[in-house]
């Protein structure tokens, strides 16, 4: 009997119809995304998806998940779990962008990420938290170097919610990016529990609406996130966590007006140079260290500078990167999953708001939590990804 059960509940108006699809994992010591034994499972599998984005519910889902893939297994490990090996388009490989991926857990998350994201034109920075387990260190490490133009970031950080660490480790890609020998046009930043929602078509499509300018959404401070740059703040590695103290932090550098904002943005290559170089950006970063989640107050303030490259000084909140379900959103649709930190955890009931999202990238997600959800949407971008192709497609791309 082969090795991995899924059992599929959707709810018809009438009836409960049940769907066992099977899954034999014994032919490879690698990490399974979805693989199927038969057509007719793929056609199963996406009817059953179908139903989820019309609004059905499902009991029970159990992931294929595996994390113990072996290095000499490279090859069949990109075969057999439908990577795209060539670009889609002449205008997508001229056009490669470069992606910083900060994790900490959830290696089936993060390993859907990246294969939804993943085109050989671009290029990935990945980020392991310092603290991370050595079994999630080695995963990512082994999924890394099955991929040439993928590589773990030179200098790791014990990344501490809110605290300067989790900023510090994107500029620690963006200095290993500019290095590279991939001429990107923007960098975009990510952790492991974002979707995209879009295409690579769709999202360069989107940033070259934005004509070359930076996109860091963003607005003067509101009065909650005043103290975070009023006030001198200590991250506490040992408790992963970020102090206030009542000491008063000095003005910041150069008369500069703090925005705040995302923490999750598109910068062009001229603008993250800037940021590594010039001493404005150096004194701010400086003068952050002290602050609360200087993530979202640093490149959004920095981008409004007027004579920086690609800066936006009249910009607000448009650019429609991340689309997030907060808790205190009294106006949004409810969470079908959970919450986690006042963030939903998408569930199925998700699929639909998600799929009409207008933003090009979802948080949260967690593939152990709700498997439909993140595999479901990944099946309906990639069959528009491949859709959208203008070279031939080779059988092993599809889902």
């Amino acid at each position: 009997m082969p090795s991995w059960v899924r059992f599929i509940f959707p709810i018809p108006v009438l009836s409960v119809t049940v769907l066992l699809l099977y899954y034999n994992n014994s032919l490879l010591k690698l990490a399974g995304l979805h693989r199927y034994n038969t057509t007719e499972e793929k056609l199963q599998f996406a009817e059953t998806c179908e139903s989820f984005l019309n609004g059905q519910k499902s009991f029970a889902w159990e992931s294929t998940l595996l994390t113990a893939f072996e290095k000499s297994s490279c090859p069949e490990y990109v075969r057999q779990n439908h990577f795209i090996m060539s670009p889609l388009s002449q205008e997508e490989a001229a056009f490669p962008l470069a992606y910083i991926l900060t994790v900490h857990k959830e290696f089936e998350t993060f390993e859907r990420l990246f294969r939804a994201i993943y085109m050989p034109q671009n290029i990935y920075c990945v980020h392991v938290d310092e603290k991370a387990s050595a079994d999630f260190m080695q995963a990512v490490d082994s999924l890394v170097q099955c991929f040439p133009n993928t590589f773990l970031a030179s200098k790791m950080e014990p990344v501490v919610y809110g605290g300067i660490s989790r900023l510090q480790a994107d500029l620690n890609c963006m200095k290993d990016l500019l290095a590279s020998d991939v001429q990107w046009k923007y960098v975009i930043n990510l952790c492991g529990q974002d979707f995209p929602l879009k295409t690579n078509k769709e999202i360069i499509h989107h940033i070259k609406s934005f004509k070359g300018k930076n996109i860091t959404p963003g607005v003067l401070p509101p009065a909650h996130a005043i103290p975070r740059t009023k006030y001198v703040h200590r991250e506490d590695i040992v408790n992963s966590r970020v102090v206030r103290t009542r000491v008063l932090k000095p003005p910041p550098p150069h008369n500069i007006t703090i925005y705040f904002g995302s923490a999750y943005v598109a910068l062009t290559r001229e603008f993250t140079r800037f940021i590594l170089e010039d001493q404005r950006a150096t004194n701010l970063l400086l003068w952050s260290k002290d602050t609360y989640s200087p993530d979202e107050h640093y490149w959004v303030t920095l981008n409004r500078i007027a004579d920086v490259p690609g800066s936006a000084p009249d910009a607000s909140w448009e650019g429609q990167l991340r689309a997030v379900k907060w808790k205190d959103m009294k106006d949004q649709e409810k969470c079908h999953g959970h919450y986690v930190r006042d963030i939903c955890i998408y569930g199925t009931g998700d699929l639909q708001w998600l799929m009409n999202s207008r933003s090009i990238f979802a948080n949260k997600f967690e593939a152990k939590s709700y498997p439909p959800t993140v595999e479901c949407l990944e099946l309906k971008v990639r069959e528009r990804t491949l859709n959208q192709s203008e070279v031939t497609v080779p059988p092993e791309w599809y889902l």
